[in-house]
């Protein structure tokens, strides 16, 4: 059975007949200021009593002391309840519970509220002033706050006994201090998460790494950042006001790096009770503590430093209220009792409670509003509109999901779709994103988590507990994480320190080429070039720059040693134009004189200076030299060749293409070549063909690989990808750099590459087959283009071939000259009629 969140009901014997609450003559109010043991107190009188229930301010205080009290008494005598999680063993002794969760139809011995100034606050006041009015135990009732709530508990309870409990430290003020000089244990508050993201990364940089608390973490994030700053790990904290309340750290300072928050409606100055209340953190039990500013605010009044360390601030003057006396007999009745006007004019009427704005905005929706026609569909309506959005924003997309809750709650199961949950709920089982994301995502699952402990809306509530609170788990983790990896540095905090001292920095670099200093690691060294941590920025990322620059150039020195007495086995030349020495990159190719001397530079490094980059620079340029020697072993050979002038001229033109070059280019020279000249060429392995000259050597695999790495660096871009070693022919890519298929000794006909020399071949088999008339594109045609049926006839046309349709099937025919051959050969100087002139009427060599 459900546990219901609401005041007493006259009826259950938990108000006298004159409707004061019973057990009201025995109402204590325990006031002080932080650090006077007055959780302590509530706790050890409550546990003095048959039974008792107590209400804190937030889940992670209830959750805290919950583990305190089960571990003593035993889990099965205590019950926690906050709204989002509840653990409720068979007949509990016990409640612990968050304020608003506290259920009040349960008859106890002892109650205690927690933080009652709380009152006062323009969110949460009317919960805290409905308890303080109605919450009571029948033994005994305390309310716990600041000695600000006296005049207004006086006012509102009858006969309350106040108890003043002085602090049991000294809190004292030690002025404005730079943000660089806090004193270690020290807390940095300010008021909006980008103020606290920035200084953590200041502090983080500048000391080592700091804790970060906000009130958009999760209980369990919040705890582990927490549980990180009281182990040591950090001597620093930098949170919003979170920290005013319930958590109990070692803290020796708090400093405050601004004065001013919004509240909801606008930016306004703290309070000097509100700068106490977090000033308070300082100092634990009976060690003093202190507080202060920092440079980014100013100083503070003499007169707010006398109340804080007097702890006298001004008194509440009036509480937030709301009537809890509800109407459920119509949508409007409820609406307008929400809007009833309180009797004591020190109680403020709250305006917009998030639950009554969404009540509002759901009235609006008209198949809402006749759902809700009946008092129990209105009064489920008015508890789906008590689903809390953790984000505080309270988006139409809240109001939205609240409406489709409660639409399917009044249809005809009366309970959630198991699949619509199961959507809901996994949409946040993901722990990518940055630390807002995270934030958001937890916000997300928490309200599912509250939804999930209502096991009259669900089918099987308990897995669903178990699956919202995994993945809050998870993501609380995660986000813990984050945090930590950004906020938390050592390493900074170590090498800024050493690199002060005149001693050297003890450094090593590791078999994977690891960099380690003072046994941080701060970066890569690969092959000659230094990385730093990615992780690391600014002021961080300097200090590993500077430690670098202690302890690298002895290394680097000694790998550029080893590099120069390396075996040519060792270095390689990558596709993107790269040199390599052991896999990793050195050097890049630049456009040198000509296409076989490149030039080669060194990749920017900070490490290498002058001389070590002309050694490198020697050493690769030996091994590139002796690689390209290899690779155009024949072309060199043609170079060096004692050749009359067309024929050099050629083989010039031969070399400037990397082995190759259309015949048409070179009609002048081939027509001037002359027997001997034609000799000698094809002795030293260049072969004149009808549409490309080329070296048949050069068009191996190693060559094209090499062809196109020398051809990237003349144009200074990567090359695109090479055609398998396989292939003789492939589509030809419309966005590949103009002149690359050339270079690696391609030709582009009719949409696909083909190899140019069986490019060759297949012209010199067309010339045959059509001299026999129209011809059909047999298997060997098609094995010589390298293509399917369907790819011939565009590479055929583009060879001077068209398609014609006959009886027995697509053949091929030489395309209509719109000139006669013997006119244009009436222009000896033209390319066709040199390239006739060397080949007559023959057809070219294969």
């Amino acid at each position: 059975m459900p546990l219901a969140f609401h005041r007493p009901n006259p009826d259950s014997g938990l108000m006298s007949a004159n409707g004061m609450p019973r057990g009201g003559e025995r109402v204590t109010a325990v006031l002080g200021p932080t650090n006077t043991g007055k959780t302590y107190l509530a706790i050890e009188r409550m546990l003095g009593h048959s039974s008792g229930m107590i209400g804190f301010p937030l889940r992670l205080l209830a959750r805290e002391n919950y583990d305190r009290i089960a571990q003593l008494k035993g889990p099965h005598r205590v019950a926690l309840v906050t709204g989002e999680e509840k653990i409720v063993p068979p007949n509990p002794s016990w409640w612990v519970c968050t304020v608003e969760s506290m259920p009040l139809d349960r008859d106890v011995a002892f109650l205690a509220v927690d933080e009652v100034q709380l009152a006062g606050d323009g969110e949460r006041g009317h919960v805290f002033t409905d308890r303080i009015l109605h919450a009571r135990g029948r033994e005994e009732t305390m309310l716990l706050g600041a000695d600000t709530a006296r005049p207004i508990l006086r006012r509102l309870v009858r006969g309350v006994d106040v108890i003043q409990r002085p602090r049991f430290s000294t809190l004292s003020y030690a002025g404005p201090k730079k943000l660089t000089r806090l004193p270690r244990r020290s807390a940095v508050v300010a008021f909006s998460a980008n103020d606290v993201y920035e200084i953590a990364d200041l502090v983080r940089r500048q000391r080592g790494g700091a804790a970060v608390v906000l009130g958009a973490l999760s209980p369990r994030a919040r705890n582990a950042q927490v549980g990180m700053y009281q182990a040591g790990e950090v001597d620093y904290m930098v949170a919003t006001d979170a920290i005013g309340m319930g958590l109990n750290m070692d803290l020796d300072h708090v400093a405050f790096a601004r004065l001013v928050k919004f509240d909801g409606r606008g930016p306004r100055r703290l309070t000097a009770a509100e700068i106490g209340q977090i000033a308070g953190r300082a100092g634990r039990h009976m060690t003093d503590g202190s507080f202060g500013t920092t440079d980014l605010a100013h100083d503070l009044d003499p007169e707010l430093v006398e109340a804080v360390e007097n702890h006298r601030f001004d008194p509440l003057k009036a509480v937030f209220w709301r009537n809890t006396d509800l109407s459920f007999r119509s949508l409007g009745d409820l609406l307008r009792s929400l809007d009833a006007m309180p009797a004591d004019p020190v109680l403020l009427r709250k305006r917009d409670a998030d639950d009554h704005l969404a009540l509002q905005a759901l009235a609006r929706e008209a198949d809402i509003a006749a759902l809700a026609a009946r008092p129990d569909r209105l009064r489920l309506l008015w508890e789906v509109c008590q689903i809390p959005d953790f984000r505080k924003i309270m988006t139409d997309a809240h109001t939205r999901l609240l409406a489709q809750i409660y639409r399917h709650l009044t249809g005809p199961r009366e309970r959630l779709p198991t699949d619509w949950v199961g959507t809901q709920v996994d949409r946040f089982d993901r722990v990518e994103g940055d630390i807002d994301t995270l934030v958001q995502r937890i916000a997300h699952v928490r309200t599912w988590t509250y939804i999930s402990h209502r096991p009259d809306w669900l089918e099987d509530a308990g897995h669903w507990q178990e699956r919202a609170r995994a993945i809050e788990d998870k993501l609380s983790d995660q986000l813990h994480e984050r945090l930590t990896q950004r906020f938390v540095d050592r390493r900074s905090a170590v090498l800024t320190r050493r690199l002060k001292d005149a001693d050297g920095l003890i450094a090593a670099v590791n078999g994977p080429g690891e960099v380690l200093v003072e046994g941080h690691y701060v970066g890569q060294l690969d092959g000659l070039a230094f990385r730093p941590d990615a992780n690391a920025v600014g002021e961080e990322m300097r200090a590993l720059l500077a430690a670098a620059r202690r302890v690298l150039p002895a290394e680097i020195a000694s790998r550029v040693d080893r590099l120069e007495a390396d075996e040519d086995t060792g270095f390689a030349l990558g596709d993107d134009g790269r040199l390599l020495w052991r896999a990793a990159a050195v050097a890049r190719l630049a456009p040198g004189r000509d296409v076989f001397s490149p030039q080669i530079e060194p990749l920017a490094n900070d490490f290498i200076g002058g001389h070590l980059r002309l050694r490198i620079q020697a050493r690769l340029g030996a091994w590139l030299g002796r690689r390209i020697g290899v690779v155009f072993r024949p072309l060199l050979a043609a170079q060096a060749a004692a050749l009359s002038a067309p024929a050099r001229g050629l083989v010039f033109q031969v070399a400037e293409g990397l082995g190759s070059m259309p015949s048409a280019a070179a009609a002048s020279q081939v027509a001037a070549l002359d027997a001997n000249d034609r000799k000698t060429i094809a002795r030293l392995g260049l072969k004149l063909g009808y549409r490309a000259i080329f070296m048949p050597a050069l068009l191996k695999p190693a060559a094209q690989v090499l062809r196109a790495q020398l051809w990237a660096a003349r144009q200074e871009i990567k090359f695109p990808e090479l055609p398998a070693p396989c292939r003789i022919s492939v589509p030809a890519d419309a966005g590949v750099p103009q002149g690359f298929y050339a270079a690696i000794g391609f030709e582009v006909l009719g949409g696909r590459a083909l190899r140019i020399d069986m490019a060759e071949r297949l012209v010199a088999q067309a010339r045959r087959l059509a001299a026999q008339g129209p011809f059909a594109a047999s298997g060997e045609l098609l094995a010589l283009a390298g293509c399917k049926p369907g790819e011939i006839a565009p590479i055929l046309a583009a060879l001077g071939y068209r398609a014609v349709a006959a009886e027995s099937g697509i053949t091929f025919v030489p395309q209509r000259k719109a000139r006669r051959p013997a006119a244009i050969a009436a222009k000896p100087d033209s390319p066709f009629a040199q390239l006739q002139a060397h080949f007559g009427k023959r057809a070219p060599p294969r």
